[in-house]
């Protein structure tokens, strides 16, 4: 039996993380270089409509329906046949592969989502439109993150840099120049759900003083979305350390990633800020040729657990 394949790439977010899932624009870019993998390979001995899961990165083996019925998989699969019109899916199996740090901030739950939807697509001999498929990941990431941006599931489906309002059509963001990211993983997990918790929290008790701070956020991604167009990547560190103080201010930074953001800029990075959720997961440095060995050296020094360079493009 042949093997429907489908990949999908991972995420960072550049500029305006949390503030965006109050109406606040964030720019996001894929990061190709890692990746989810779906294979569906049809299952002839089976029963009609079994579906099989395999995911070894977290010791899963198990039947769609064995599943409990909100868990991500599960639905993902189950949103997807009901968007391709299959009352039952032909018996088949589903192995997950993944390169994409999980509770890091990369999107890898989004990422896994939007591979298996392409796959199963494959599959039954069809296509989804783009947005379909985004549309059908943020029902998943709903189940992830509980009141979810749709950055992730945007980035992820489009595989392009984008410009996100929550709410409004999503905007392509022309990069003027390539730059360089290094981006260091803490080591430390970053359950998006729970900083975004927090943060609407403090929000319901202090909405005048995190409505102000998610305004300079905004003002902050509108400035980095010029001189990204513009073609004036060099200038955007002084954003990135500004983003990083207001973030801290949020609540949502920790001691591990305060050493790993000093740690870049005394290797010379332009720039440096926390990605994603916060908390733990990774922190995106801003470097050029001259001075990206010497910033990832510094970042392992510090105890980073990976370090990695993504070309935004």
């Amino acid at each position: 039996m042949p093997a429907f394949t489908a990949t999908a790439p991972a995420k960072i977010i550049l500029f305006g993380e949390h503030a965006v899932v109050y109406g606040r624009p964030a720019i996001a870019v894929p990061v190709t270089s890692l990746q989810a993998r779906a294979i569906v390979r049809g299952a002839p001995h089976a029963p009609h409509g079994q579906v099989r899961l395999i995911s070894p990165a977290v010791q899963l083996d198990a039947l769609l329906d064995e599943l409990e019925p909100n868990h991500p998989l599960r639905r993902v699969v189950e949103l997807t046949a009901q968007e391709l019109g299959a009352s039952y899916l032909p018996a088949c199996q589903i192995t997950l592969q993944s390169t994409i740090p999980v509770a890091s901030g990369l999107g890898s739950g989004a990422a896994i989502s939007v591979a298996i939807i392409r796959a199963l697509a494959a599959y039954l001999g069809k296509a989804l439109a783009d947005e379909t498929v985004s549309a059908l990941a943020y029902e998943v990431e709903k189940i992830h993150h509980g009141t979810p941006s749709g950055v992730d599931n945007t980035v992820i489906a489009l595989r392009k840099a984008v410009y996100f309002v929550r709410g409004q059509p999503i905007e392509s963001l022309s990069i003027g120049h390539p730059f360089t990211l290094l981006i260091a993983d803490s080591g430390i997990p970053s359950p998006t759900a729970t900083t975004v918790a927090e943060v609407r929290a403090g929000w319901q008790q202090n909405p005048a003083y995190f409505e102000a701070l998610f305004d300079q956020i905004g003002a902050i991604v509108q400035q980095a979305r010029s001189l990204i167009e513009k073609g004036q990547p060099e200038l955007l560190g002084d954003l990135m350390n500004h983003n990083q103080r207001l973030l801290q201010e949020v609540g949502v930074s920790s001691p591990e990633l305060e050493s790993l953001i000093a740690a870049a800029r005394r290797g010379g990075a332009l720039g440096a800020k926390l990605s994603g959720g916060g908390r733990g997961g990774n922190i995106i440095a801003l470097v050029d040729e001259s001075n990206a060995a010497a910033v990832g050296e510094s970042l392992r020094a510090a105890g980073a657990r990976s370090v990695f360079a993504t070309v935004v493009q």
